[in-house]
């Protein structure tokens, strides 16, 4: 009954960050850049240091080893990464954390809300990592990736509210938006947790496809963010810091 608990926790608390990340807008009316680029560099390294260890290695491991399982973890990160490519190609958004748009304000605020939809839809995907996670029947593979994700999705909720403020909405109304953006990454995590479930002989695939997807997310969308506002150093430290503390904790967790 406690792992019932633990799981339920950990498939339901990375998409609750976003509303706990986007509580600073409710006091402040804006936060710095370079505070930002460095809260997201460090919650990338988390993201990888968990997607390598919690999901990649343990795609290898339940595949026996070998080189052949190290074969199917390798397609299964492409495959990942290519699925997760093909949602951004047809839900393209916007950049906006600390970002001012000029011209029309409507046209500003369709970006906006073009960037609150390809948020809700990215994290969908995610939920769908920390439900796989999870499903493979080893907590030790989860909570790093439900650290990593929930991380990643603070300064996600804090840009998604002070985007909404910048155009005139109450900070009440802000707010819970961007709380809203983070509400389907459960939804994904039940899914992926059944399909794991469900689909046991696959288990070494689907985490690789998890990881791969992760990986995807890291490299185009995480990353690039950090490094797009001049605080490239700041970001990478941060990322590396990340990285170490997710490992050193991935290793006392397993």
């Amino acid at each position: 009954m406690p792992n019932f608990w633990m799981i339920a926790a950990g498939l339901v608390l990375p998409g609750l960050m976003t509303g706990i990340g986007a509580l600073p807008a409710l006091f402040t009316g804006n936060v710095t850049r370079k505070w930002l680029d460095a809260m997201l560099g460090f919650a990338a390294g988390v993201m990888l240091a968990a997607t390598c260890f919690s999901l990649i290695l343990p795609s290898i491991e339940f595949g026996g080893g070998t080189f052949k399982a190290v074969l199917i973890t390798g397609l299964g990160i492409i495959v990942g990464a290519v699925i997760i490519d093909l949602i951004d190609r047809f839900a393209p958004h916007e950049h906006l954390i600390n970002k001012h748009h000029e011209g029309v304000a409507a046209d500003s605020l369709k970006k906006i809300w073009l960037f609150i939809i390809a948020i809700a839809i990215h994290n969908f995907p995610e939920g769908m990592a920390v439900g796989v996670a999870f499903g493979s029947g080893n907590l030790s593979n989860g909570i790093p990736i439900a650290i990593g994700i929930g991380l990643q999705n603070m300064p996600e909720g804090l840009a998604v509210a002070f985007a909404l403020i910048r155009e005139k909405y109450s900070v009440g109304k802000a707010y819970w938006i961007a709380f809203l953006t983070g509400l389907i990454e459960p939804i994904g995590a039940l899914l992926g947790y059944g399909l794991v479930r469900l689909f046991s002989p696959a288990l070494p695939f689907i985490l690789a496809v998890a990881g791969g997807a992760m990986l995807f997310v890291i490299a185009d969308e995480v990353i690039p963010e950090t490094h797009s506002g001049g605080n490239e150093r700041l970001a990478t430290f941060a990322l590396i810091i990340g990285f170490v503390i997710m490992m050193v904790m991935d290793i006392a967790l397993g």
